[in-house]
């Protein structure tokens, strides 16, 4: 709103609505305040407003929910949140164990979802660093605890089973099956004892209803069969146990819990290695003097001075200084890029070696990187449209199930072959534990976030769950070129002499004075002598030159190794080199030049090299009818280069992250 005549517009719409007796809004505060009927729906009055031309502030805020363990879970919590008014839209995923609220904060706020998420017999808590932490560390005892229990649940199982299969005197004995049993029972199955439990305080029920309903009918029926045979036999029944069916059903499920709480482990370690990319302290210029804060601390506009070596604490502009940057991280390409005066650079990257000094232009959730992990963890936490169809069917399927198992019982009990009453017992089981699983209510997330997880460790961003569920129709793949279709990093790949010295004496020398070096075209030398097993020397004086390359003395000669502008800034005739320089460069390759005592004696080509499957997997993708795209943050005499050397027609060079 901007004038009185904002304020009127706004005040009629919503007077318009039926169901609004009264309309205030307060043009200095930007607020309205209404007196509306209790059954009016949020959305009408939103909807309202937005016709006129104006917009309602919201926040989106991500809340971890413990307690969960299937998707009638979800469903309960998502409609306590939804029955709140101020709240727009929620979304509960089951795998994170993480609720997404949309909610106006004028209206509504934490300690009201607290309140009702608490009513429903779960855990709500807001997400610091600090209950990352704590998160991290309750998941990995919660971990440990279910494997302890598995394990014990698995080795007492497997002596019921011998014990009901075989005739072995001791194990086969009914009282010792039962003492068997009852910790499996009790002990290793409590957390679905606690679950149900919690889920009928509330009037409501979940998976762990099946698995109590369904192991308990099958142990108490075993226990009285036991103990009590004699009712059986009054009635002419032979009484049978059935410790071995619950003790396998609790030990099966645990197993299943074990493997899903393995994945949920496994996968958010994807989002804390793009978290763990982020600079922790920031060095600021406050009142001419130096000052190393946390980066939470920076604000836009602040002086950050940046060292050779360092991570780049927040995105920026490069206001004094010069150095290359490594954006590997970012761009997929494998060489620093220069960074000049005027130039971006990007929180997370490395600074490789000059020092230079930014002034901050993004900070906090609006950097690239924060970018990249918030996209990475909507795409975790969405819900493919076969989820959100389970989790609408979950609230209603408990119930469900238990009542189709009790009509099962009673046609078997007053309609089937004798034992009537065990068939019947048996199939009310079966029945039940058959639906225990909800396999869609927690397997598509689970594997949603695995896929999800280890998309982004390979960096593959998936945007969101419904991407991933239709990509069975994709009909054009668009790769990244660093790191998928090349190895990621530079390689020498050769080596051309511009006098009579071998390959061996020209690696030596180039990679006794690069060893000193952290740029990543000196460690390809480096590397590729550490193949030949030479011997390096060591250098009597070594310096970097920023944007240029090295120098330093070998054997009490002076050596320069880097690009033409520094050959030619130190007077060293380029001439006979500056050909093959060139048509190496067009063909996609980075060419260092040796010099010693002013005359180049080689040139080294390093480029990143395609992997041997490369062209191969293009290949196979073109038979199937699919399109390759190639996208990469790489030069475009790089990407030309690449392309046509895996078969690939269409790509994209020098594109952003974003």
């Amino acid at each position: 709103m901007t004038c009185a005549s904002c304020v009127k517009a706004v005040e009629n719409a919503l007077s318009r609505l039926e169901g609004v007796h009264e309309v205030n809004v307060n043009f200095a505060s930007e607020k309205a305040t209404l007196k509306i009927d209790r059954d009016l729906p949020l959305e009408s009055l939103i909807k309202a407003i937005k016709d006129e031309g104006y917009d309602v502030v919201t926040i989106k805020q991500d809340f971890s929910v413990r307690g969960m363990t299937c998707a009638a879970c979800v469903g309960a919590v998502e409609r306590a949140l939804k029955g709140l008014f101020g709240v727009i839209d929620v979304n509960v995923n089951l795998a994170t164990e993480k609720a997404t609220v949309e909610y106006i904060p004028t209206i509504v706020g934490f300690d009201d979802f607290k309140r009702v998420v608490t009513e429903q017999g779960y855990e709500l808590q807001t997400i610091t660093g600090e209950f990352i932490d704590r998160e991290r560390q309750e998941r990995e005892r919660d971990y440990l605890d279910l494997k302890r229990r598995f394990v014990v649940s698995a080795v007492l199982s497997a002596l019921i089973l011998i014990g009901s299969l075989t005739s072995i005197p001791l194990l086969s004995n009914w009282f010792v099956l039962f003492i068997l049993a009852t910790p499996v029972q009790f002990w290793a199955g409590w957390r679905f004892y606690r679950a149900a439990l919690l889920a009928l305080r509330h009037l409501s029920t979940n998976m762990n209803t099946l698995v109590v309903v369904g192991t308990s009918a099958a142990y108490l029926y075993s226990v009285v069969a036991t103990f009590l045979p004699e009712i059986f036999e009054a009635g002419g029944l032979k009484p049978h146990v059935y410790f071995d069916t619950s003790a396998v059903i609790i030990t099966l499920i645990l197993f299943g819990r074990l493997l899903e709480a393995r994945a949920k482990g496994r996968t958010s370690e994807a989002i804390r290695k793009l978290i763990g990319l982020q600079a922790k302290t920031a060095r600021v210029e406050r009142d001419s003097a130096e000052v190393e804060i946390p980066v939470e601390e920076v604000i836009v506009g602040d002086t950050v001075v940046v060292r050779p070596g360092e991570r780049i604490p927040v995105d920026g502009i490069i206001i004094d200084g010069y150095s290359s940057v490594d954006e590997s991280m970012l761009t997929g390409e494998s060489l620093p890029v220069e960074k000049r005066v005027g130039d971006l650079v990007y929180g997370g990257t490395i600074n490789k070696e000059g020092r230079f000094k930014i002034r901050a232009t993004k900070i906090g959730k609006d950097t690239v990187l924060a970018q990249i992990i918030r996209l990475v963890e909507e795409a975790q936490g969405s819900k493919a449209p076969i989820q959100r169809l389970a989790d609408k069917v979950a609230s209603i399927f408990v119930p469900t199930v238990i009542g189709i198992a009790s009509v099962t019982f009673l046609i078997w009990y007053f309609f089937g072959p004798e034992p009537a009453f065990t068939r019947a017992m048996m199939n009310f089981i079966a029945v039940l534990i058959i639906a225990c699983p909800c396999a869609l209510g927690l397997a598509t997330p689970t594997a949603l976030m695995v896929g999800t997880g280890k998309g982004a460790e390979r960096g593959i961003l998936i945007r969101d769950a419904e991407a991933l569920e239709i990509a069975h129709k994709i009909d054009t793949v668009v790769m990244d070129k660093t790191g998928t279709i090349t190895r990621g990093e530079p390689e020498l790949v050769d080596i051309i002499s511009l006098n009579s010295a071998s390959t061996e004496d020209l690696l030596l020398l180039a990679a006794s004075l690069e060893r000193a070096s952290e740029h990543p075209l000196a460690e390809a030398i480096y590397r590729a002598a550490e193949k030949y097993n030479l011997r390096l020397k060591e250098p009597e004086e070594f310096s970097a030159i920023p944007g240029g390359g090295v120098s330093g003395i070998l054997d009490r000669k002076r050596v320069f190794i880097g690009n033409l502008n520094l050959l030619e800034k130190e007077g060293i005739d380029i001439s006979a080199v500056k050909e093959q320089v060139l048509r190496l460069n067009s063909e996609g390759k980075t060419a260092v030049i040796l010099s010693v005592e002013g005359q180049a004696q080689a040139i080294f080509a390093i480029a990143d090299s395609v992997k041997e499957t490369s062209r191969q997997a293009i290949a196979e993708l073109k038979n199937m009818g699919i399109e390759v795209v190639m996208l990469t943050g790489d030069n475009e005499r790089t990407a030309r280069r690449i392309a046509q050397e895996v078969g690939i027609d269409r790509f994209f060079a020098e594109v952003l992250p974003e």
